[in-house]
C-alpha cells in the first residue's frame, strides 16, 4: 500500500522552487496557476523573502500549486479518471492542513483549478480572521499526550494539531499562550511558531463562513483513490462530505495522528510526501517503523520516489 501526502502551512522555505524550474513545462503550469490564485507563484516560490511566504494569504496558494507541480513532475495524474498509460497511481492519499486540498485533486475530488480557486480564498479568509484578534500557535514536543491535551485546555488553548510521534500543537490568544509557556507540561518543549494566527481554532470561524459561500458553486466528484480525512483520519467516499469536512477543519483541529493510524491499518508499506516535503516523512518515521519514507524538496528525489511507487 502506497501513499502520497501533501504537506501544510509552514513547510515553504525561501528559494525552494527554484531548481524545478528546470523541468520541461513545470514553469509555463505555474505561471498558468498564477493567473488563477492572483499571484506569482515563481517569484514567490524562488526570490521571495521568509517573511513574504509566511504570509497566509500567499504560502497556502504556493504549497497546493507546488504540490500538485510535483505530482505531475513525479508521474501522478492531475486527472486520476484520465486513465493515462503508464501513470503512477497510489493506493491512498492525505494532506495535513491545506495539503488536503492537494490531496482532493490527487484524489480526484477538485480539478486543479477548483483547488486553487478555493486555496485563494481560504488563504485570504484565514489571513483576514487572524487578523481580528492577536492568536498563535506553540508546539509541544514530548510530554504524556494527556498530560499536554489537560495542561492546552487548562489554559483555554485549542490542540490545533494533534499530529502524533509526540508532537502537538496547541493555538490560541498571544496571551494565554504566553501562559502556557511559563507552565509547561512536564517532560515537554514548547517552540513558539512562526505562524500569523490561531489556524483550526474557533478563531477561525469566519473563515468558514465565507468559504461555505464559495464552495456552493463548486460540484465535487467522488473521490477515485482512498482519500483520509483530517477530521478523524477516515476515508471519504463521498466528495461532498470530503469538502464539507475540509471547509469545517478550519477551525478545527488536525488529527494527523489519526490519519496515520489509518494508514497503519491499511498496510501502508510506502510514503511519498511532495513538495516541500520533510514535515511529514518526519513524523511517519517515529510513529509509522518500517514504512518506506521519500520527501520531495529538490528534482534529484523524483528517481527515489517514483521507484518506491512502483
Amino acid at each position: 500500500m502506497l501513499v502520497i501526502v501533501a504537506p501544510g502551512q509552514g513547510a515553504q522555505t525561501p528559494g525552494f522552487l527554484t531548481p524545478w524550474l528546470e523541468i520541461p513545462g513545470l514553469a509555463d503550469r505555474l505561471s498558468a496557476w498564477s493567473e488563477v490564485v492572483g499571484l506569482d507563484l515563481i517569484a514567490c516560490g524562488t526570490t521571495a523573502d521568509a517573511d513574504a511566504i509566511r504570509d497566509t494569504a500567499v504560502a497556502q496558494p504556493l504549497l497546493v500549486a507546488a504540490g500538485l507541480a510535483a505530482a505531475e513532475a513525479l508521474g501522478v495524474p492531475l486527472d486520476p479518471s484520465a486513465g493515462a498509460e503508464g501513470a503512477l497511481r497510489p493506493g491512498l492519499v492525505a494532506g495535513h492542513s491545506v495539503g488536503e486540498l492537494t490531496a482532493a485533486v490527487l484524489a480526484g475530488v477538485l480539478t486543479p483549478e477548483q483547488a486553487l480557486t478555493l486555496v485563494r480564498e481560504r488563504g485570504q479568509a484565514m489571513a483576514k480572521a487572524a487578523g481580528v484578534t492577536e492568536t498563535g500557535m506553540v508546539a509541544v514536543l514530548g510530554g504524556v499526550e494527556d498530560d499536554v491535551l489537560a495542561a492546552i485546555d487548562k489554559h483555554g488553548l485549542t490542540p490545533a494539531n494533534i499530529n502524533g510521534a509526540g508532537q502537538i500543537v496547541a493555538g490560541g490568544t498571544l496571551e494565554r499562550l504566553a501562559e502556557f509557556r511559563a507552565e509547561p507540561p512536564a517532560r515537554a518543549r514548547l517552540i513558539p511558531l512562526s505562524v500569523a494566527g490561531a489556524f483550526h481554532t474557533s478563531h477561525m470561524a469566519p473563515a468558514v463562513d465565507h468559504l461555505r459561500e464559495v464552495v456552493a458553486s463548486i460540484t465535487p466528484r467522488d473521490p477515485s483513490v482512498a482519500l483520509l480525512s483530517n477530521a478523524d483520519g477516515a476515508v471519504v467516499a463521498d466528495g461532498g462530505e470530503f469538502l464539507e469536512r475540509l471547509i469545517n477543519q478550519v477551525a478545527n483541529p488536525v488529527r494527523w495522528d489519526a490519519c496515520m493510524a489509518t494508514m497503519a491499518d491499511r498496510g501502508v508499506t510506502a510514503m511519498v510526501e511532495l513538495l516541500p516535503g520533510g514535515t511529514l516523512t518526519g513524523l511517519a518515521k517515529r510513529a509509522l517503523r518500517g514504512v518506506a519514507t521519500v520527501a520531495l524538496k529538490t528534482p534529484d528525489d523524483l528517481d527515489a520516489a517514483r521507484a518506491v511507487l512502483q
